[in-house]
């Protein structure tokens, strides 16, 4: 815009909605594809008996890839087994990496009695940085280039502006049902990054927010949108629109990059669902056909929901007292369903099958058995 300047606080940062047509035709094109994906993901989820076997894994891609934006580096394998230990002696990109998890399912249990709000993003925040963040009082705030170290944006400062701003970015999220959601979601999280209400965290928040709004505006049931995946694959491109947003007010590509990324995202996920339905339904036959004495469907649910699974996990669901379960998980060794790892001092029985498919960009796995045929998921 005429009057930015990436050195100067950007008080003068425009209130939504933005003075132009965000219902181009491209955009509303890009707006149907993405609702007909977002629909066949919602469809997908439901054929999971026990939703726990999704929340407690593909949100931990997410925040995986959504940590790492920000330059927060961990592993799968770091991050599903401290998930089952409750984090204990893990790393602390690790444990700042599970928070982002832990505080997208605060925000789900938030948006059931209330709408997205300062508030929701204030108490993510809070939980992503384990400090008792508020909005930004002093100033001093600026993003700098990671390559040449210049600033390359100064978000408003002054804590009643911000939270004028971010009291309008509310009001045009809940209120603009005019503007279909998707695209409703697209500004917001734009303003949401321009604001920058918090002195550290507002990347990883306002992506929590994102999908937050979806489940909010009914368009998802679960936080289950893998939505980081794309932006980290396009992660300059993500960085270039939000800028050309704020220099040009170049609405129309920043819209249609968030539309994209959620039809992509959204067809991945529904991919890796119904991978995820064949891979259980080939487990339970499997377990059924060759120890039969030990099949339960609450046990093959168990180990598809805690990848990492303790005997406490048996107990605790209800399905056998501890001998019995350590005798159950053991029998699931001894037929090649799961393998035991000992780290620190607990006893782990992991669900590598399961695992891989989860890690997997692929939706492959081989049959359990004597056979090496892949049974193929969508891609």
């Amino acid at each position: 815009m005429a009057d930015f300047d990436p050195r100067i606080p950007y008080n003068g940062l425009p209130d939504l909605p933005p003075n132009l047509d965000v219902e181009t035709p491209r955009i509303l094109k890009r707006c149907l594809e993405a609702r007909v994906a977002l629909e066949g993901l919602k469809t997908a989820g439901g054929l999971i008996p026990s939703q726990n076997v999704l929340i407690n894994s593909i949100p931990l891609r997410e925040a995986k890839d959504s940590s790492a934006i920000e330059n927060i580096v961990t592993t799968d394998d770091k991050l599903y087994h401290h998930a089952a230990a409750e984090e204990g002696d893990a790393d602390p990109a690790t444990k700042e990496t599970l928070r982002y998890r832990t505080a997208l399912f605060e925000g789900f249990g938030d948006i059931q009695s209330r709408p997205i709000s300062t508030a929701t993003a204030v108490k993510i925040c809070r939980t992503i940085r384990a400090i008792d963040i508020d909005v930004r009082a002093t100033p001093g705030t600026a993003l700098r280039s990671s390559v040449s170290g210049d600033i390359i944006y100064t978000p408003p400062e002054g804590v009643t502006l911000l939270r004028d701003k971010l009291g309008n970015w509310e009001s045009y999220l809940n209120g603009n049902t005019d503007i279909d959601p998707l695209i409703r979601m697209a500004i917001g999280h734009y303003q949401f990054e321009a604001i920058h209400p918090f002195t550290d965290g507002n990347g990883r928040t306002g992506r929590a927010l994102n999908i937050l709004y979806l489940v909010d505006q009914g368009l998802l049931e679960i936080p289950v949108l893998y939505l980081s995946r794309y932006i980290i694959e396009n992660k300059d491109d993500y960085y270039r629109l939000l800028r050309d947003v704020t220099e040009f007010g170049a609405w129309e590509p920043w819209i249609i990059y968030m539309l994209t990324a959620i039809e992509d995202t959204a067809k991945w996920t529904k991919a890796k669902i119904i991978a995820i339905k064949s891979l259980m339904d080939h487990t339970r036959d499997y377990i059924s056909t060759v120890n039969p004495k030990i099949y339960s469907h609450e046990l093959v649910e168990l180990v598809f929901a805690q990848p990492y699974c303790r005997i406490g996990h048996l107990t605790g669901s209800g399905i056998a007292q501890r001998k019995t379960a350590s005798r159950y998980l053991k029998s699931l060794i001894d037929i090649g369903v799961l393998s035991e790892t000992q780290i620190g001092r607990e006893k782990f029985f992991v669900h590598p099958k399961f695992l891989q498919l989860l890690m997997a960009d692929v939706n492959k796995f081989k049959l359990y058995g004597p056979s090496v045929t892949n049974i193929p998921g969508p891609n």
